[in-house]
């Protein structure tokens, strides 16, 4: 059974660790959520696709309402300042990697 993860800032930094968890083909882990105070699901999924280091990202990469999509598997997006305000426990979160810097 996976590790169900959410991200908690989608800089730098969150941004690598989901480029490496599917780069690396981790199917032990799955990225479940991520929030990005000030972004939307389209902003995600544009910082996603172009990287000024490390290139295009080589995966699909779509958005549909809220959630960004990366090869079919639907990523729920928030963009709260407020981590209290997030429903990872309704969503099965396992883990939280802060991200926020």
């Amino acid at each position: 059974m996976a590790i169900r993860v959410a991200i908690n800032g989608y800089g730098r930094i969150g941004r690598m660790v989901l480029r490496a968890v599917y780069e690396l083909g981790r199917k032990d882990i799955e990225i479940i959520a991520i929030n990005s105070a000030g972004c939307d699901a389209e902003s995600n999924a544009h910082l996603t696709r172009y990287d000024s280091a490390h290139g295009r990202f080589p995966f699909d990469v779509g958005v549909d309402g809220d959630a960004m999509i990366i090869n079919s598997q639907k990523i729920k997006t928030f963009s709260t300042r407020n981590p209290a305000e997030l429903p990872w426990r309704d969503l099965g979160i396992d883990v939280v990697l802060e991200c926020t810097g």
